[in-house]
């Protein structure tokens, strides 16, 4: 064969086919797949950190508590009030620095009402206080403990321990554009405080304070790091870090730098700071720390007064993400290459299985083309190829049903204008003799001189007369020669008001109407009277077709057009129990002069001169019946403005 006839066989285009179906397939199952993974692994990241931070928070504040418990404790040990009240300094001083050494602190001391300070580091003498002491202040204030996190100017931390000062000292590193003028050093300390009462007989006479400072410290960041992320490492680096920041300053960390030195003194990006300290809100999601990228958690950490003065930080390793990413959609792709590959073998396999039936659903479509509905598909196969062949018989059968409805459609177009052609020219015809025979039958009835039988003949002519000139009156109606004044209107209210014309007759006759109004349904543009006529026209049929004791019940509700899906409006169901209309009936109830009611009681124009009224608004009546079981009329009014109306000149 040559290559030209390999190219065109339908053996190669079906392997194309399947190839480029599977190629198109597998890039879209790609492009989801990712798309897919991805979020499924970053929403259990960010809630894996989320977690993490948490429990990071909870050793966090676990030091809180353990530093006011050892302070809680030492204030109420026997004798200590006493030793405090009567200043024995060096009994005092040595119970501070046993606590101090047992607990962890790196500062602890008192505080008396008059001012007066002892710490471990001043030997036995209370001296006057030389700096500002929020802790014991706070405690003063409120006659309770308290317990958080302090920030400690250098004077404070001098006062305390001139080691605590330098170390809190600490230079910021250049990790981001800053401003000119901000300072490079790094004075204040981040501090893990608790403060309790001293009392004596109901009086505070005193208060003890102690802390940790966090600046430069690794027991908590690392206690995090062991507990929280085990030490686990990815590729020599650690999966987790935890870090304490005063402000936006590194103070204590695990992150290390390139230098393989812990980042103390660097910065938080301008975002994660904005986010957290400014707006005090938590940030979720990667961020770049020091080196490297992280999914990260940050929450702030607040001081005694309740301002932010830092924050709480763990971040996870994302290159380990990346890699397990990375690995899944290798996974993926190298199932893609399976699958193309095995379209191929399907494609040589199924072509010559497929290419009967296809030959068949060939010639079957030219018969369609022939305008034959009944074509010959041969038997159905037990495939893809069999669910082809059904749908291309399903999609016959609906051409048939449209282009029968279409045909329908259209006769009744045909028939309607016809006939309106007819009605107008026959109306204009007999309206002006019919109006001279009115005039001189109701002159002649005022004459005094008739007999009672002349006049009783004179009558019956004037109504016979009237009856023919509502027949024409229907016939002008019907041949649209009635303007249309559409104007903004409520469907509801015109509903309402149509009811109210026909109540006291449906009383009359023992028939209940009930009307369910739609909400908040759009204003139409429309002919409020030709439109009233419209539902007056179908409730009197329907209140003659139901008998004493049955119902007609009204619904207004917004609705798509049944012709046009996209067409939005408003569509009035009338529905009633009366006898119903013989399936028979049912393609004629619109023609004009067809009715089923005795001689002399409808024109048969009613329903006709309907159609025509909607219709020129643009919309559709329906109807649905079954004899004995009540009938349902539609009627489909659209919204948009720009509906065609037949308004203008008459014909």
């Amino acid at each position: 064969m040559s290559a030209k006839k390999i190219f065109h066989s339908t053996t190669f285009k079906l392997i194309t086919s399947f190839l480029g179906a599977t190629l198109l397939q597998s890039i879209l199952f790609l492009s989801l797949g990712a798309n897919l993974l991805n979020q499924v692994m970053r929403a259990e990241t960010e809630n894996r950190i989320r977690m993490d931070l948490n429990a990071a928070r909870e050793i966090y504040s676990a030091n809180i508590a353990a530093v006011r418990g050892s302070l809680f404790y030492t204030a109420l040990a026997p004798d200590f009030a006493s030793m405090v009240e009567d200043r024995n300094g060096q009994e005092l001083s040595d119970i501070l620095s046993m606590v101090a050494r047992s607990a962890g602190l790196d500062f602890i001391g008192i505080q008396t009402a008059d001012g007066k300070v002892l710490n471990a580091k001043m030997g036995g003498d209370f001296r006057p206080e030389e700096s500002e002491n929020s802790i014991a202040e706070q405690v003063f204030g409120r006659m309770v403990p308290v317990a958080g996190t302090v920030l400690a100017d250098r004077a404070f931390l001098s006062a305390q321990d001139p080691g605590l000062a330098e170390r809190a000292r600490i230079k910021i590193l250049p990790d981001y554009e800053k401003a000119a003028e901000e300072k490079n050093i790094l004075s204040a300390g981040l501090v893990i405080a608790a403060g309790v009462p001293v009392l004596r007989e109901g009086r505070v006479i005193a208060v003890l304070y102690g802390g940790m400072l966090v600046n430069r410290g690794i027991t908590i960041v690392d206690t995090v790091k062991d507990t929280v992320f085990q030490n686990e490492t990815y590729k020599g680096s650690s999966v987790g870090t935890a870090t304490i920041f005063l402000n936006d300053v590194r103070v204590s960390t695990n992150v290390m730098t390139a230098e393989a030195v812990r980042a103390v003194g660097t910065r938080v990006s301008p975002e994660v700071r904005d986010r957290v300290l400014s707006k005090g809100g938590r940030w979720i999601g990667e961020a770049f720390v020091v080196n490297d990228w992280y999914i990260t958690a940050y929450e702030p950490i607040e001081d005694l007064d309740g301002k932010k003065v830092g924050m709480l930080y763990v971040g996870v390793l994302e290159q380990k993400y990346n890699d397990i990413r990375r690995k899944i959609l290798s996974i993926f792709v190298l199932i893609t290459l399976a699958g193309m590959a095995l379209a191929v073998g399907l494609g040589i396999i199924l072509s010559r299985r497929i290419l009967s039936p296809i030959v068949r659903l060939i010639r079957a479509s030219r018969q369609v083309s022939d305008g034959s509905l009944t074509p010959d598909i041969g038997p159905l196969a037990g495939d893809e190829i069999g669910v082809l062949q059904s749908t291309f018989m399903d999609m016959v059968r609906e051409m048939g049903r449209r282009r029968s409805e279409s045909e329908t459609r259209l006769l009744q177009s045909e028939k309607q204008a016809s006939v309106g052609r007819l009605a107008a020219g026959v109306a204009h015809e007999i309206n002006n003799p019919l109006t001279g025979v009115l005039t001189y039958t109701h002159m002649l009835l005022r004459r005094k001189d008739l007999s009672d039988d002349m006049r009783s003949d004179l009558q019956v002519v004037a109504e016979s007369t009237e009856r023919v000139r509502k027949i024409v009156k229907g016939l002008l109606d019907f041949s649209r020669q009635t303007r249309l004044d559409p104007e903004p209107t409520e469907i509801n209210r015109v509903v309402a008001s149509t009811i109210q014309l026909v109540e006291n007759q449906a009383l009359l006759k023992g028939i209940a109407i009930r009307f369910h109004p739609g909400e908040n349904l759009p204003v139409l543009i429309l002919d409020r009277s030709q439109i009233r006529s419209v539902f007056l026209n179908i409730i009197i049929n329907a209140i003659d077709a139901t008998d004493p004791g049955g119902s007609i019940t009204i619904y207004t509700a917004s609705a798509l057009s049944v012709s046009e899906s996209e067409q939005t409006g408003v569509e009035i169901t009338i529905a009633d129990t009366g006898c119903g209309i013989p399936a028979e009936h049912l393609d004629k109830i619109f023609d004009p002069f067809f009715t089923t009611k005795e001689v002399g009681q409808g024109t048969g124009l009613g329903l006709a001169v309907s159609y025509g009224i909607v219709k020129r608004h643009g919309g559709t009546i329906r109807v649905q019946s079954e004899k004995g079981r009540g009938t349902r009329f539609f009627v489909w009014l659209p919204v948009k403005e720009g509906t065609a109306f037949a308004v203008g000149a008459e014909e």
